[in-house]
């Protein structure tokens, strides 16, 4: 879990890729070359009814075969027995020398190839895999052209091996795709194998290209295709994390994650203060200047040079720990924020910031009991309940959400995010009129901050009322305006509103782009890009912002979350260069579902 912002409701990239997963049927986008391929939001989700074998329709009649309804345990595509059947010969199929074979005719070369490969399919019935691969090997040998289908049985029978011989398929699929490529079943094999090998990326390759060569219709391998993502995107975010330095996050959610607290005096420095003392100042100063670097650089600094006093060092401590959990680094903000609550148990904030590293492993009960204790310690602390809110709102409890919100602006009326959050978890909870009545309250009360409108607008925006979700957006970015430095945020919603309400794709670029000048880290304004790259056809351009919205993704899960679209979005590409034949019909497809 990230660190909670501000409000707890969906990211802007939950929001956006969200919107693109439940209009994925409508999101089927061409490359440059005029070849067309799928964004990553319908491939991952497709579901349908399973289909042939082959990408050509075959006679549903063969299906009643009830040799068909039989699966092997090791070859999810099941029995290899997937043509007609030639006729059984009673002839010796003793092994022929190579001049015993160019001694035969054509004719008898492709019967006995034939018959071969049919005592091939009765063994592996058997499970005589073993001597099943004596038969197809035969026939491989005997046949005067390459056949596939011998190829693909053989590799059938080293998947039922035991062990499997993951490698030797490979191979044998790589030799039946050479001649077919559009042998759905020789592709499924290979990426089963290559799947077991650990070679993911070719394995995501497979299972795209059958899954779009069988029109999604084949549920077995859309979720071969969701398995094969989550194994490549964690292996790479696991990667990714164990080779990063730990940084800073964008400067909007640094910011955003700051403003959910009220703002506290300094602490009063002692008459002679040390080095580390005003160090410490230094960083609480740049702190409230929005100058995260230098704030985190100054309070590693006054540690190093030691503050002087208990409650000071606790102040330090707390605000280490805080930049630690920023930067993923959780049991280093851990550690920090348990030694500030030994040196000043009275500390609320730091138990609020312990309860939310509780929440980030997973334990969402010590994260309760951080609220009770901060409770006992000082039962006015409004932040305290603002915060406990934001954990029952994460846990999808909104009545209990709502009552934490509303006790904490009870305590303390001024700070806007519990007057937003009130009416966001209302309306979560279906109280429609009474989110609309809150936020309209909460403008009259809060003239002058964008926040407001903003979330007001999103809320607008979900009920598809674009006109007057633009006009919110519209407000929030002149308000905006008005801070150093300001959040660029009310422009990626304005994007995201205009594409949906007029698939105005050049006004949402120019928006999300702006954005970017405010803060070149937005992650929400990179995400946005993607996606209208994907809609407009260009998946080397949305690739692109995908690889950047890698970088710029905080924890291991916001990885795996980008590399999921990146990775997706690479093999589908591949896709479109391998089978640039399928052109017209995926354009027919996109057509049909526009």
């Amino acid at each position: 879990m990230a660190p909670v912002a501000p409000t707890a409701q969906p990211s802007y990239l939950e929001r956006a890729q969200d919107w693109v997963a439940e209009n994925r049927r409508a999101i089927l986008v061409c490359t440059a070359a005029a070849a067309v391929a799928l964004t990553a939001a319908y491939f991952v989700s497709s579901r349908g009814a399973s289909s042939t074998d082959r990408s050509k329709p075959k006679d549903k009649r063969k299906d009643k075969s009830p040799s068909k309804k039989k699966k092997s345990v090791n070859d999810p595509d099941g029995p290899v027995l997937e043509e007609i059947k030639p006729k059984e010969e009673d002839q010796d199929l003793v092994p022929l020398s190579l001049e015993e074979i160019a001694a035969l005719s054509v004719e008898d070369r492709l019967k006995r190839a034939g018959s071969l490969k049919s005592r091939g399919n009765s063994l592996y019935q058997a499970r005589k895999f073993d001597q099943a691969v004596e038969m197809y090997t035969e026939a491989i040998r005997v046949s005067p052209k390459v056949e596939p289908i011998f190829h693909s049985n053989r590799a059938a029978c080293y998947m039922n091996m035991s062990p499997p011989q993951f490698e030797r398929v490979v191979e044998d699929c790589d030799s039946a795709l050479q001649h077919d490529p559009n042998y759905v079943k020789a592709l499924n094999r290979r990426a089963n194998a290559l799947e077991a090998l650990s070679r993911y990326e070719e394995s995501l390759r497979d299972f795209t290209a059958a899954t779009i060569l069988e029109k999604f219709r084949n549920e077995t391998a859309a979720q071969s295709v969701e398995r094969v993502l989550r194994k490549l995107a964690t292996d790479k975010a696991h990667a990714i994390m164990s080779t990063r330095e730990p940084r800073l996050p964008s400067q909007t959610f640094i910011s955003a994650y700051f403003a959910a607290f009220r703002k506290r005096a300094h602490p009063a420095l002692p008459e002679t203060p040390s080095q580390g003392d005003q160090t410490l100042l230094l960083a609480l100063e740049a702190l409230d200047a929005a100058d995260y670097p230098h704030a985190l650089s100054f309070i590693n600094e006054a540690l190093d040079q030691g503050v002087s006093w208990d409650l000071g060092r606790a102040e330090a401590l707390n605000l280490r720990g805080t930049f630690k959990f920023l930067t993923s680094d959780v049991p280093g903000a851990k550690a920090d924020l348990q030694e500030s609550l030994v040196l000043n148990p009275a500390l609320t904030q730091s138990l609020v910031k312990l309860a939310s590293v509780h929440m980030e492993e997973g334990d969402n009960r010590q994260a309760l009991e951080s609220f009770e204790r901060a409770i006992e310690v000082d039962p006015s602390d409004p932040d305290v309940y603002y915060h406990r809110g934001q954990v029952h709102f994460i846990t999808n409890d909104f009545a209990a959400a709502s009552e934490n919100y509303t006790k904490s602006t009870t305590l303390d009326s001024t700070f806007v995010f519990s007057h937003i959050q009130l009416a966001v978890a209302q309306y979560k909870m279906g109280n429609i009129a009474n989110s609309m009545a809150t936020f309209r309250r909460t403008m009259t009360a809060f003239p002058n901050r964008g926040e407001v409108c903003n979330y007001y607008g999103e809320l607008l925006l979900d009920q598809q009322r674009f006109q007057d979700a633009v006009e919110k957006f519209d407000r929030a970015i002149e308000l905006e305006k008005a801070k150093s430095p300001s959040n660029p945020l009310p422009l990626v919603n304005k994007a995201l509103a205009l594409f949906q309400w007029h698939k105005d794709f050049s006004g949402a670029e120019k928006l999300c782009r702006e954005a970017l000048v405010i803060d070149p880290s937005c992650e929400p304004a990179v995400a946005t890009l993607a996606q209208l790259a994907l809609q407009k056809s260009e998946i080397e351009v949305a690739i692109g912002w995908f690889e950047k919205q890698v970088d710029l993704a905080r924890g291991e899960g916001e990885i795996v979350a980008a590399l999921t679209y990146l990775e997706a979005s690479k093999a589908q590409l591949q896709f479109v260069r391998n089978y640039p034949q399928m052109a017209e019909q995926l354009q027919q497809m996109a057509n049909a579902m526009m």
